[in-house]
């Protein structure tokens, strides 16, 4: 059986059986028949009911939403502003799937030649619980929109929410198994990515989820789009403004629980100005509350399940004992639930666990650099590279080093890494590979044919 428990209570939401290999297999198949019919749908057809999803979302955002903090524990506010960004998302692609899917022409010797934007068929979407809407229907929306078929292998702990995305599609007049849900566990995911009937397969996860399969995906050709772990340095300059800077920091380590791929992970400030900035984040850090998720109040909710928990409490212990000082939190508060506080480490060396793995969960370490040149070194000093921030009053100095030194997918100036519709979004070395979002998401998974007329 596939459990679903709530992670501030520990109860039992819902039990699911999980699906047979005869219905798996029956569900590839049926994707693939929808497949062949939906395709040949005209766009604006397409455009249509995905103005539907929309509606669909508008009607429903509350039950959406405690349905994300009920089996995730996301602090409510943040699973509203979820919902509202996958309406944002829609909007995006519905106003230009058009542009995006249009023939390119392209002058050469022939009377006509272009380039043609098709889809590839059924993919599977291999999705993880922290975002449970978003990471569905950034994958989703473009995929559909493009005429392709879509297989979801959701995180066991939000099975609820994955049955209820499938149901939105259905609702808004998509074809029946053009989207579909599997509720199947992890193992089982090596056989879909290698029936026939799927033709690539993107996933958003850890590393090592990522490498089995990228290396299933490659052993069977198959184009896979991975978007994994991170451990997203932020650097503070001494122009920066300090408590601007410290606010900004500690909103991206505590988004979600600090539960995000994206949210900033090492705290990299130069000598000049760190015992004053580490007053201030501190500061800021004690300012939130943890506590119920349903609670309007409440910043920082629990961690998902009570084995993420322990495993970021053996971290923590970890880095003490490599070194590390602890300045604020670190001990498992005795109370019922997956919960975990704020936590600030300081003292942390370039062999530290906090400095080398990814800290998923509200935990920062600070680290002290240098100068400069120290501090971008200190960044580039990792396996990861999905997002960076750097903090300086001096714009022009902080986009050059933003544009030609970090070593990232995604690289912002005095703000937060966040993904956004408008901006493809991924990682480098081992954060992955691929796009999503923007223009390059959408032509990841389709057949970019070119159409040559001598």
């Amino acid at each position: 059986m596939i459990c679903s428990i709530n992670p501030a209570t520990q109860e039992l939401i819902k039990e699911y059986e999980e699906y047979s290999d005869a219905k798996v297999e029956s569900l590839i198949h049926r994707a693939e028949t929808s497949f062949q019919n939906y395709k040949s749908i005209p766009l604006h057809k397409r455009i249509a009911m995905m103005q539907n999803v929309i509606q669909v979302l508008q009607k429903n955002r509350e039950e959406f939403s405690v349905l994300m903090t009920v089996e995730m524990g996301k602090p409510i506010v943040q699973s509203r502003a979820e919902v509202d960004k996958c309406i944002w998302l829609c909007n995006y692609y519905v106003d230009n799937a058009e542009t995006f899917l249009a023939d390119e022409l392209i002058a050469t010797d022939a009377k006509k030649s272009f380039i043609a934007y098709q889809p590839l068929g059924v993919i599977l979407a291999v999705m993880p619980w922290n975002f449970p809407f978003w990471q569905v229907f950034r994958f989703a929306v473009p995929n559909l929109l493009a005429g392709n078929g879509g297989l979801l292998k959701h995180s066991s702990n939000v099975s609820g929410t994955a049955l209820a995305i499938e149901k939105i599609f259905l609702e808004a007049g998509f074809p029946e198994n053009i989207f579909s849900t599997l509720l199947i566990s992890s193992p089982k995911v090596k056989n879909v990515i290698e029936h026939p009937l799927v033709k690539a397969v993107t996933l958003t996860g850890s590393t090592p989820a990522g490498k089995s399969v990228a290396t299933t995906a490659g052993n069977v050709l198959k184009k896979a789009v991975l978007e994994l772990g991170g451990s997203d340095p932020y650097i503070v300059l001494e122009d920066a403004d300090l408590h601007a800077a410290a606010k900004t920091c500690v909103t991206s380590r505590l988004i979600n629980g600090g539960q995000s791929c994206i949210a900033a992970k090492r705290f990299i400030i130069v000598e000049k100005i760190f015992h004053e900035f580490s007053r201030f984040f501190l500061e800021e850090m004690k300012s939130h509350k943890m506590g119920n998720p349903m609670d309007e109040n409440v910043t920082v909710g629990p961690q998902a399940r009570i084995d993420l928990r322990d495993e970021l409490h053996q971290q923590v212990k970890a880095s003490i004992v490599q070194g590390g000082e602890l300045l604020l939190g670190g001990e498992i508060p005795d109370i019922k639930g997956a919960f975990y506080p704020p936590t600030v480490l300081t003292n942390i060396s370039e062999e530290n666990i906090s400095f080398k793995e990814e800290i998923f969960g509200p935990v920062a370490p600070l680290i002290k650099a240098k100068d400069e040149k120290d501090a971008v070194r200190l960044a580039n000093n990792s396996i990861f590279g999905l997002g960076a921030s750097i903090f300086s009053s001096d714009v022009e100095r902080a986009e050059k080093i933003a544009k030609q030194q970090l070593q990232s997918g995604s690289c912002f100036v005095n703000s937060f890494v966040k993904s956004n519709p408008r901006l493809p979004f991924g990682g480098i070395n081992q954060s992955g590979y691929g796009r999503e979002l923007g223009l390059y998401g959408m032509r990841e998974f389709v057949n970019i044919k070119t159409i040559y007329v001598g």
